[in-house]
C-alpha cells in the first residue's frame, strides 16, 4: 500500500498541482525497495512485540496448550532437559502469519509473486492450524494423518508449478533448471516435467523439514531466519537486472518485491523468537512451521533457486534426513532381523544430541552456528560459478 504513495507527487504534478507535488516529494522514497524492505522488517518486529502478549494470553485463555508429553519427554532419557513443555500455549504461528500478511500488504508492491507467496502462507497455515487444533482438542500428538498433509502440500506445489509453466512470461522458471556453482541454465527434453517435480519437492520438502525441526525452543524459527536472510539477498539480486547479469544469475522481473516479503518474515520471526526463546512462552506449532517452510520453497522456486534452498537450509535437510534414515533403517532391520534397530539415539537429529546429554540451549546454539555456515556456503554460490 505504501508503495502507491510514491505515485502521489507525480499524479499531482500531472494534474496541475505542482506546488503540492513539490511539498509531498518526500513520498517518492516509498518507491525504493531498500527503504520498503527496512520498513517491513521494523514494522513486523514492532507488531509482533505488540501482539505477542495479547495472542499468548488469548491462547492460554482458550486453553490451547500442550498438555501431553512431547516426543522427547515421552521417550525419556533427556537428563539435560530441566523444564517440561507441558502447558505451553501452541498455535503461536498465528502471530507470525498475521503479522507477515499485514506487513507485506502494507509495504510491498502487489504482483503475482506476492499473490503466490501469500496464498501459500494462508493455505499451509490453515492446514497447520487444523492439525494443531486436532492435537490440542484431542490432546493427541499424532494430529491429522500425514497423508492428508502431504496431499494438500503436493496439490499446492503442483498448482504453483503448473501456473508458472503455463504463464506466458514465467514459464522459464519451470522449463529451465538452474543449479548452484554453474553459471548457465540446463535445458533438455522433458525438463518441464523435471522442473514441475523440483517445484513440488521444494515446497513439500521444505514445509515438512521445518516442521520436523520445530522441536526445541527457538530452533525452527532461528534457523528459518538464517535461511530467510540468504533469500533477502538472492531475491534482491534476482529482481535487479544489472546485479543479476553481473553475478550471472537469472533475472526475474518482479522478484524484488519478494525482498520486502522476506524482510517481513525476518521481522515477524525475530518478534516471535522474543517469546519463543528458551524457556518458550509459546510454540509456533504446525500453524507456523508448515507455512514458513512451505513459503521458503515457494520463494526459492520463484527466483529460480530451489537447489540453493537445499544448501542454505542445510540444518533442515539434516533434520529431515535423520528421520528418513531412522525410519527406513528401523523398518529394514525389523523385516530382516525381527527387531527394529536405530541409527540415531532419537530422531529428528536435535533429539539425538539431547539424548547424548547436550542441554537444549546448547543444541539450539550449535545448530544456529551450523545454519550460518550453510548460509555462507549458499551465498558463495553467487561468485563460485
Amino acid at each position: 500500500m505504501f508503495y502507491y504513495l510514491s505515485q502521489v507527487p507525480q499524479w499531482l504534478a500531472d494534474n496541475g498541482y505542482a506546488g503540492y507535488a513539490d511539498w509531498l516529494s518526500f513520498l517518492r522514497v516509498f518507491q525504493y525497495i531498500t527503504f520498503r524492505t527496512a520498513g517491513a522488517a521494523v514494522t513486523a518486529l514492532l507488531l509482533c512485540w505488540w501482539l505477542g502478549p495479547k495472542i499468548i494470553a488469548l491462547l492460554k485463555r482458550l486453553k490451547f496448550g500442550q498438555e501431553y508429553a512431547d516426543k522427547a519427554e515421552e521417550a525419556g532419557g533427556l537428563g539435560a532437559r530441566v523444564l517440561s513443555k507441558k502447558g505451553t500455549p501452541s498455535m503461536g504461528g498465528v502471530m507470525i502469519v498475521l503479522v507477515l500478511d499485514m506487513t507485506t500488504l502494507l509495504w510491498a508492491r502487489w504482483n503475482e509473486f506476492l499473490a503466490l507467496s501469500l496464498m501459500s502462507v494462508v493455505v499451509l497455515a490453515a492446514l497447520g492450524f487444523y492439525d494443531d487444533w486436532v492435537k490440542l482438542t484431542r490432546q493427541d500428538k499424532a494430529g491429522i494423518q500425514s497423508k492428508v498433509k502431504l496431499v494438500v502440500q503436493l496439490a499446492l506445489g503442483l498448482f504453483i508449478g503448473l501456473y508458472l509453466w503455463h504463464h506466458p512470461t514465467k514459464s522459464d522458471l519451470i522449463g529451465k533448471l538452474v543449479v548452484p556453482f554453474y553459471s548457465g541454465e540446463i535445458v533438455f527434453a522433458g525438463v518441464g516435467l523435471v522442473g514441475l517435480l523440483v517445484t513440488a519437492l521444494a515446497i513439500v520438502g521444505s514445509s515438512n523439514a521445518v516442521n520436523l525441526t520445530d522441536g526445541l525452543d527457538g530452533l525452527a524459527i532461528g534457523c528459518t531466519l538464517i535461511v530467510t536472510f540468504v533469500f533477502i539477498i538472492f531475491t534482491y539480486i534476482a529482481g535487479n537486472k544489472i546485479m543479476a547479469d553481473y553475478l550471472r544469475v537469472p533475472y526475474v522481473e518482479g522478484a524484488g518485491e519478494l525482498t520486502v516479503f522476506c524482510a517481513a518474515m525476518i521481522g515477524a520471526g525475530l518478534g516471535f523468537l522474543w517469546y519463543n526463546c528458551h524457556p518458550a512462552q509459546v510454540f509456533m506449532g504446525d500453524t507456523g512451521s508448515l507455512a514458513l517452510g512451505g513459503v521458503l520453497g515457494v520463494i526459492a522456486v520463484l527466483i529460480h533457486q530451489p537447489f540453493v534452498l537445499v544448501i542454505a537450509g542445510g540444518v533442515f535437510v539434516l533434520e529431515a534426513l535423520s528421520v528418513l534414515i531412522q525410519t527406513g533403517w528401523f523398518k529394514h532391520t525389523r523385516r530382516r532381523h525381527g527387531e527394529g534397530r536405530r541409527v540415531f539415539l532419537m530422531a529428528p537429529l536435535h533429539h539425538h544430541f539431547e539424548k547424548k546429554g547436550w542441554y537444549e540451549s546448547q543444541v539450539v546454539a550449535r545448530f544456529y552456528i551450523l545454519g550460518i555456515l550453510f548460509a555462507v556456503l549458499a551465498l558463495s554460490t553467487l561468485k563460485l560459478r
